[in-house]
């Protein structure tokens, strides 16, 4: 959505006499450069470094809205500045490149990322909605990790294989093989960026998840992804990005970049441990946590996970019926 579009929405809801607004925006409003603070805070104004016409809308619907709060006092609304998101049904640039075999870098940057898992986003909205709350929020998860701690969490080496000068050029092959590497996103592997979430906190919402535990949870998802989908859905660009991570010159580590990937395929679903299947259950889809159950007795056969899997579809049976 751009500023145009955000305009009319807002002239029609002025014309239905809402009370109350809740805008989902995100933490690409504040950019990412050189010079950021460690947190950015609600009251700190956008950067002025170059955008993606993504970050450039984005910039367009907050003046948009700010406008609009500006004209109308007697309205609540509200702005929710999300961090980067992590969530099973979730499709972004920043989570397709998590979920290469390996996770590709700037050669010399090592930025602090900070997550949001989606059931906090959804938690935020529903408390926006419910508490009277004017002005910007943001909302990200306690902690920030470096992204080479991100690798470490999800198993997978860090591999700087974009060189510190001509990065947009390297962007561009790897965008040709089918991975999305907006200039936001370039920024973001060599600046990072964290949010102060103090003021979400004060107006009485309590985050369920930290980065850490977001990426855990991605952790458990990948690791399930081969069992649970069906194939339509697979990464098309897979093969060929590996082959460009294992054979780019970029790469040239002690050990050689093939071995560095270790196996294909290497920790599924046999490396997930039963308390992390517990965690995961409650957020699979019904047919995917039914395809599960059936791997599962057929296998391990664990009476926890089982139990778990036989509630959650009993609950969502019962929802159904009623």
């Amino acid at each position: 959505m751009d500023g145009t579009a955000m305009r009319e929405l807002l002239a029609a809801a002025e014309s239905a006499g809402v009370r109350k607004l809740v805008i989902k925006s995100s933490a690409e409003y504040y950019g990412s450069g050189r010079d950021a603070p460690a947190f950015f805070t609600e009251d700190m104004s956008a950067g002025e470094e170059p955008r993606s016409r993504a970050g450039r809308d984005l910039l367009e619907v907050e003046q948009a809205v700010a406008d609009f709060a500006g004209h109308h006092p007697e309205l609540v609304v509200t702005v929710l500045r999300c961090a980067l998101p992590v969530g099973s049904a979730l499709r972004t640039p920043h989570l397709s490149l998590l979920g290469l075999p390996a996770v590709p870098a700037i050669l010399g940057f090592d930025p602090r990322w900070q997550f949001v898992h989606e059931d906090d986003v959804v938690g935020a909205l529903a408390h926006a909605a419910a508490v009277d709350m004017a002005g910007a929020y943001n909302v990200a998860a306690d902690g920030v990790l470096a992204l080479s701690e991100v690798a470490g969490l999800l198993g997978k080496p860090l591999l700087p294989v974009l060189p510190p000068w001509g990065t947009l050029f390297a962007a561009a092959r790897m965008r040709r093989l089918g991975l999305p590497v907006p200039l936001g996103l370039l920024r973001e592997l060599r600046y990072g960026r964290g949010l102060d979430n103090r003021r979400l906190k004060t107006s009485g919402y309590t985050l369920r998840y930290t980065s850490r535990e977001a990426i855990l949870k991605l952790l458990a998802q990948q690791r399930l992804r081969p069992l649970l989908e069906r194939g339509e859905d697979e990464y098309r660009f897979e093969s060929e990005v590996e082959a460009f991570l294992r054979h780019s010159p970029s790469v040239e580590l002690p050990g050689g970049p093939a071995s560095r990937l270790g196996p294909p395929g290497a920790g599924g679903y046999s490396a997930l441990q039963e308390n992390e299947l517990l965690a995961v259950i409650p957020s699979l889809e019904t047919e995917a946590m039914q395809r599960l159950r059936e791997h599962e007795a057929a296998g391990p056969a664990r009476p926890a996970v089982l139990e778990e899997i036989d509630h959650q579809l009993e609950l969502r049976g019962s929802f159904g019926s009623g």
